[in-house]
């Protein structure tokens, strides 16, 4: 093994980590955000899509843990976003899986989507009506 070799491979694990914690954190907007607007955003979606049926009814049922889902996925967006954005980030070994731009991407793209739908399952109080 050749002294780079040797010295990549400490890299390779480290971003590796990171990565993990941006997939993490991205995820868990995801999950959040689907299970913030389960209540609310979801039953309004399938009735602006034609999808009809006595079971949507069951879904505001969620409607109480509405805050507390919306709590979680916020942390895990915020964390995401630090994560993302704002925390310095290690130097990237030629060909490993941070060094391609789509690793980013794919990971912002996730984040913004979750505050999208957060903020539209939070908000909806004010901008459902409108579509009544």
């Amino acid at each position: 093994m050749s002294t780079t070799e040797a010295e990549a491979r400490p890299l390779r694990v480290e971003n590796h980590a990171e990565d993990r914690k941006q997939k993490l954190f991205a995820a868990g907007g995801v999950v959040g955000a689907i299970l913030a607007s389960t209540c609310c955003v979801v039953p309004l979606l399938f009735v602006i899509l034609g999808i009809s049926g006595a079971w949507i009814g069951n879904l505001a049922a969620l409607e109480p843990y509405k805050p507390y889902f919306a709590g979680v996925a916020l942390v895990f967006i915020g964390l995401g976003f630090r994560q993302v954005y704002f925390k310095a980030k290690p130097a990237c070994v030629e060909g490993s899986y941070c060094a391609k731009p789509q690793s980013a991407v794919i990971t912002k793209t996730a984040l913004w989507l979750s505050a999208v739908i957060v903020l539209l399952a939070l908000t909806i109080n004010w901008w459902a009506p409108l579509f009544y």
